[in-house]
C-alpha cells in the first residue's frame, strides 16, 4: 500500500467522474487505502444523496478493493501533535483533515487530495501531485 485516497477523490471517482477513475486506476487497486473518516465523510454522501441505495451499492464495489485503515492511539497522538503545532502557528484546520493526515503520516502513505491548501500546513506528510 502507498497512497491514502482523500475524500474528495472517493467522491468524484463514485460520480464516475474520468480523472478521478483514471487517477485511481493508475495507482493500482492494491496499492492505496482510505481513513475510516473518509469512509464515514463518503458515508455521509450517500445517506443524504438522491439515490442512497445505488451510490451504497457503487461504495461497496469500491471498497472491494481499498483497505479502510482505522484509527489507533499512534494515529490520536499524532493527530494530537499535528493539530497543536497548527493551533500554536495560527493555522488550524478541521480535525477530520489532521486525522486523515496522521493516518497517512503514520502509515508513511502519500496523501492523494485536491485539498493543498490545508494539507500542505502539516510537516512530514506527503502530497501526491499531479500534472
Amino acid at each position: 500500500m502507498t497512497h491514502l485516497i482523500d475524500s474528495d477523490w472517493v467522491a468524484d471517482w463514485l460520480k464516475g467522474r474520468d480523472d478521478a477513475i483514471q487517477l485511481l486506476s493508475s495507482l493500482r487497486r492494491d496499492a492505496i487505502a482510505i481513513s475510516l473518516i473518509t469512509f464515514g465523510e463518503i458515508c455521509e454522501g450517500i445517506y443524504f444523496s438522491e439515490d442512497p441505495a445505488g451510490h451504497e451499492r457503487v461504495f461497496r464495489q469500491f471498497l472491494r478493493s481499498v483497505e479502510v485503515l482505522p484509527l489507533t492511539r499512534p494515529i490520536l497522538r499524532r493527530f494530537a501533535r499535528i493539530r497543536g503545532e497548527l493551533r500554536r502557528r495560527g493555522q488550524l484546520i478541521g480535525d477530520a483533515d489532521i486525522l486523515i493526515a496522521a493516518t497517512a503520516i503514520h502509515n508513511n502513505l502519500i496523501l492523494v487530495t485536491r485539498n493543498t491548501r490545508h494539507f500542505e500546513r502539516i510537516s512530514d506528510l506527503n502530497l501526491y501531485l499531479s500534472g
